[in-house]
């Protein structure tokens, strides 16, 4: 079997979550089948598990590598962009580990509110178009999955044709993570502590893995730091990632304006707070495994409930005691398998509370490896995989493919069974339902 997997964030040395998915999931997909990662740009890495190509921005060349494709692979707005990957009538896997919906109401919360509902529209039309083309859709967590089978029903996905298939609906959706490489991260370099000027080597790292985005909360973590500085000047607190590596397509996010500003005003930064542009996918395992506690901090807001902290998966490779905000499914996983101690959101109390008494313990890594093996050994790539796997060895259209609108059917033919079925009244409610999720006010 040929598998496309289309990116729409570049590969390179410095990826965020969405590419590094990209590139692990055709990692692990490739020593099965024959895959094709296709990246915007000159992908500057190779695998010996896939091919890997680049394509321009306007879509050049992923036309003749989709109509060669037996499955395709998408996420996001690679639909509306490049159309053509839905009309080619092969099987189409759809990504929506990312709620990206959701993700830009906080990333547009700055605007108008009539802006800022004419963009949710856009987003919202986007997203429909995602659901309506799937023949089989993957998420992150069963949490999420439950939000998906929502939407799935409200686009009229779930059906008595998806029903009758199967009954518990995971031949349409079903759940693959974001996962760990098989071999545990290895230290090859000092990169940190004797290294980075302002850290020693005898100090303690508390590392934020990743970027900072606009439903992270950095600010909480600041204030912490400038408590525990009072107590104990050998804590510092390193940031991973500022500017989001494709910068083409992601704005610059307020927040990390905001936590340097912070950081400053605390008299923190260059001294107990420490901020890096973006460190490279290679790199990152000489910082985990230097660090001391990894923590990530959220507010409370929707984004929250249905998300996937990845980078989280990072502190669970390098078994990282963490300090993370409650309310999440992987801040459910460090509860059950105690890896580190969760607040509730903006408790800049409970957060330098509990910084510190990790810090007081004198076992901190080597008391908890047991439970940290036993859950990553869960969540390898080759494990989590499997559900894309199934599907990949059989791939098929879904079974309610010659009854659905958009490239499955005629808007005529649509019509035409609705009049039969329901009358005239009936044709001109769906046709009212349909204007209105094409093109809401």
């Amino acid at each position: 079997m040929r598998i496309l997997l289309v990116s729409h964030d570049p590969i390179g040395e410095r990826m965020a979550g969405p590419a590094i998915r990209y590139w692990e999931l055709a990692g692990a997909l490739g020593k099965e089948f024959q895959v094709l990662l296709a990246a915007p740009g000159q992908p500057s890495l190779r695998s010996p598990d896939f091919r890997l190509e680049g394509y321009r921005r306007d879509g050049q060349g992923l036309a003749d590598l989709s109509k060669a494709a037996d499955v395709i692979f998408v996420s996001g707005y690679l639909l509306r962009k490049f159309p053509f990957l839905k009309a080619v009538g092969k099987p189409l896997v759809v990504d929506v580990y990312d709620p990206f919906v959701l993700e830009n109401l906080e990333i547009h919360s700055v605007r108008a509110l009539a802006e800022q509902a004419r963009i949710h529209a856009v987003n919202l039309r986007v997203l429909t178009e995602l659901l309506e083309a799937g023949d089989f859709f993957v998420c992150a967590s069963e949490k999420q999955r439950d939000y998906w089978l929502g939407m799935l029903a409200a686009v009229g996905r779930i059906n008595p044709y998806t029903y009758n298939d199967d009954r518990s609906l995971r031949r349409l959706l079903d759940v693959v993570s974001f996962g760990l490489p098989e071999r545990p991260p290895q230290h090859a370099r000092q990169v940190l502590k004797g290294v980075w000027e302002g850290i020693d080597r005898d100090d303690k790292v508390i590392l934020w893995g990743g970027g900072i985005w606009e439903w992270f909360d950095p600010l909480t973590l600041i204030k912490a730091m400038a408590g525990i500085a009072q107590i104990r000047g050998d804590v510092k607190l390193f940031f991973m990632g500022m500017r989001h590596p494709n910068v083409e397509d992601v704005p610059e996010m307020r927040m990390c304006g905001k936590a340097v500003k912070l950081s400053k005003e605390l008299g923190l930064y260059g001294k107990h707070v420490f901020f890096n542009e973006w460190v490279p996918y290679q790199e990152r395992e000489n910082y985990l495994l230097e660090a001391d506690i990894g923590v990530s901090l959220h507010f409370d807001h929707i984004e929250t409930r249905f998300s996937f902290r990845t980078r989280l998966l990072d502190y669970i490779s390098a078994g990282l005691p963490m300090v993370i905000t409650k309310g999440d499914a992987l801040s459910d996983l460090v509860e059950r398998h105690g890896l580190g101690h969760t607040v509730d959101s903006e408790d800049v109390q409970a957060v330098g509370q509990s910084l510190l008494a990790l810090l007081n313990e004198p076992d901190l890594r080597a008391g908890r490896r047991e439970e940290f093996n036993k859950v990553a050994a869960k969540l390898t790539w080759a494990k989590v995989v499997e559900p894309l796997a199934r599907f990949c060895r059989q791939p098929r259209r879904a079974p309610d493919a010659p009854f659905l609108g958009g490239q499955r059917a005629s808007l005529l033919g649509l019509a035409w069974r609705s009049w039969r079925q329901d009358g005239t009244g009936g044709l001109w409610t769906r046709a009212l339902t349909y204007l209105r999720r094409r093109w809401p006010l």
